[in-house]
């Protein structure tokens, strides 16, 4: 049978990707690990991500309490110098913030506490608004109600531009979409070669659907895909194969692996080092076909397609 009807086709998107009424890059700077005094390397490194057309900033109120960082709030707080510091960056920028884990409890997304998390958020970013901000993860002892009126305000307020999700699961998202007039625009949860939950629980299905856009976190699966530690030596081996014929790194080929996804996925990319920041924008351009993609899936999960 030829190859020629449609088989062989590069499936990688490395263009804009829609995020409510805003554009994306198909890649995102997460501010994970962005934590420590040092605000002139924080610039430098958020100013590249901008650069290499990583729009969207990530980040959320409880980054700062691993990675190396002291306390919750470090990593917004950190931000907040460099757009205080270098204030034309926060134009370039989506930015993006997170609310509802507090340690101990551990979550809380009642109307009280979202609306002094958002305000201590904004304070910490020093920012007016934030552009996205999500549910980082769900209060199953809330009603979706209270938190979706509770978001509603907080867009009416001009505190946040556009609402979104993070380690949400499907019904959860459909719970809480049906109390929001505010458009539910995102939806962030762990995706990788590594880990095909979203493909394979009818996540990414329910972001084509709904016309939300999904970010992908640990894309490479906490470095493991970089490292080795604990995968597959067959995905690895694949990985590698492809790397070496798209003349990139392994990690390179494990986000173009996202971004080949028909739901317009971004990957959101933790890294403190700008050239592997560099490295990783090449993924924009890599080709992978439909053979490409599903050898990745049989040697990730180690059982052939039916």
């Amino acid at each position: 049978m030829s190859t020629s009807l449609g088989a062989d086709e590069n499936l990688v998107d490395g263009s804009t990707r829609q995020l409510g009424e805003r554009e994306i890059g198909a890649l995102g700077f997460g501010c994970w690990r962005l934590v420590g005094e040092d605000t002139q390397s924080a610039t430098a490194l958020i100013a590249h991500a901008l650069e290499l057309g990583m729009t969207l900033i990530d980040n959320a109120d409880v980054y700062g309490l691993d990675w190396g960082g002291q306390a919750f709030g470090e990593s917004e707080t950190l931000l907040g110098r460099v757009l205080r510091e270098t204030p034309a960056l926060r134009q370039q920028m989506v930015l993006a913030s997170k609310g509802a884990i507090l340690p101990g409890v551990p979550y809380v997304a009642n109307s009280a506490y979202l609306n002094a998390a958002c305000d201590a958020s904004l304070a910490r970013l020093n920012s007016e608004t934030i552009d996205l901000y999500q549910i980082h993860r769900p209060d199953m002892f809330t009603h979706p109600q209270e938190t979706a009126d509770a978001l509603d305000g907080l867009v009416e307020a001009g505190k946040i531009a556009m609402v979104g999700v993070s380690n949400h699961t499907q019904a959860q998202v459909h719970a809480l979409r049906a109390y929001l007039k505010a458009p539910l625009v995102s939806l962030q949860n762990e995706y990788s070669v590594a880990n095909l939950d979203m493909l394979r629980d009818g996540t990414l299905d329910l972001c084509m659907e709904t016309d939300l856009t999904p970010l992908a976190w640990s894309p490479l699966a906490g470095g493991a895909l970089i490292s080795g530690d604990g995968q597959p030596e067959t995905l690895l081996q694949q990985l590698d194969a492809l790397a070496a014929r798209e003349n990139v790194d392994r990690a390179a080929i494990a986000l173009a692996f996202i971004l080949a996804h028909p739901a317009n996925m971004v990957a959101i990319i933790g890294s403190q080092s700008a050239d592997r920041l560099s490295a990783a924008a090449a993924a924009k351009n890599v080709t992978l076909t439909r053979a490409d993609v599903y050898s990745l899936i049989e040697a990730s999960e180690g059982i052939a397609l039916p």
